[in-house]
């Protein structure tokens, strides 16, 4: 993979380079560039060739890097980042933390160019074309029982929210207990995994997942309606620029929360939550509970009125959709 991404950032200049110039720079034949060309069509990634001319890109890509991102960081959010790693190829960042833990500090940060086996909330698949969304997963340790996470996700969601409102785009809004959808589209997802005592500490992995690049061909296999970041953004972003704001808003969050619990994000949630007052089902297994979406709670349970009854709904295994 290392090959193949030193052979990306050449071609990145969007310019035609010839095979010849291209293994002279690698220290590689022209085969070896014709077969590492040939994997990076396999990822998606279109190369144009034309005689006499040489190689080039059909869309320009941009990786991952570090400095950018954490030039698009605050100050106050660099305090609390302990690493950050880039990874071209990865099964899943949640499940690359979650095998560490006990080796890497809180504030940890993972972001993957592809993922082979990223997963969403419910373990549906994620899809993870190369080098044209976000794939990111933080690292946390909060000084709390699993119980007094109850609300974590919704305000992780919340921080995600800040962040595409950072980014331009102002009309997004939350589905219970943590997507972000515009226009009934997905944007982003997130999957909390965690472990720890009863009594705490608990060991926390934030994972999301955000559309930025996506196109049609890479998400032919996703069974839901999407929309990608640079579909509805005011101006087109830079993927660098999208991770650095979005890992801010993450520390900063995961600080907030450790610090206050889910009450300083609960006016935000409300403000921006796209099903209070309309219809809505509830998914529990094989049962479904159909009735009039009032809002969360104090603890981030989702209020449905049912038969005039309010009922509270928790997260773990419900799932909410609009009633049809």
């Amino acid at each position: 993979m290392a090959a193949k991404i030193r052979l990306l950032n050449i071609l990145a200049d969007g310019r035609f380079h010839s095979g010849e110039a291209l293994g002279n720079t690698l220290g590689i034949s022209r085969t070896m560039v014709w077969k590492h060309l040939q994997a990076l069509q396999a990822l998606g990634i279109e190369c144009h060739s034309v005689s006499g001319k040489g190689y080039r890109l059909a869309t320009p890509v941009e990786l991952l890097e570090r400095s950018t991102i954490e030039s698009a960081m605050g100050d106050s959010s660099r305090q609390h980042l302990s690493a950050l790693e880039l990874h071209p190829e990865i099964h899943s960042t949640n499940r690359y933390l979650m095998e560490r833990l006990g080796t890497v500090s809180s504030g940890h940060a993972c972001f993957a160019e592809r993922q082979t086996a990223g997963r969403g909330r419910r373990g549906r698949e994620w899809v993870s074309p190369f080098a044209r969304n976000i794939y990111l997963s933080l690292y946390w340790r909060f000084e709390m029982s699993p119980a007094q996470l109850s609300g974590l996700g919704l305000a992780i969601a919340v921080a995600v929210m800040r962040s595409v409102k950072q980014l331009g785009v102002d009309d997004a809004y939350l589905k219970w207990p943590n997507d972000l959808l515009w226009q009934g589209r997905k944007l982003a997802g997130i999957l909390l995994e965690m472990s720890g005592e009863s009594g705490g500490p608990c060991h926390v992995v934030i994972g999301v997942g955000m559309n930025v690049h996506m196109d049609d061909e890479s998400a032919a296999s996703i069974d839901q309606p999407w929309v990608s970041l640079n579909q509805i953004a005011e101006e087109r972003l830079s993927r660098n620029q999208v991770a650095g704001v979005l890992l801010h808003n993450l520390l900063e969050s995961a600080q907030q929360f450790q610090a206050a619990g889910l009450e300083p994000f609960l006016a935000e949630w409300r403000q921006h939550d796209g099903f209070a007052g309309k219809e809505v089902a509830i998914h529990m297994g094989e049962n479904t509970i159909v009735g009039q979406a009032r809002g969360i709670d104090q603890n981030g349970a989702i209020i449905v009125e049912v038969d005039g009854r309010l009922r509270h709904f928790y997260s773990g295994d419900v799932s909410l959709r609009a009633a049809v």
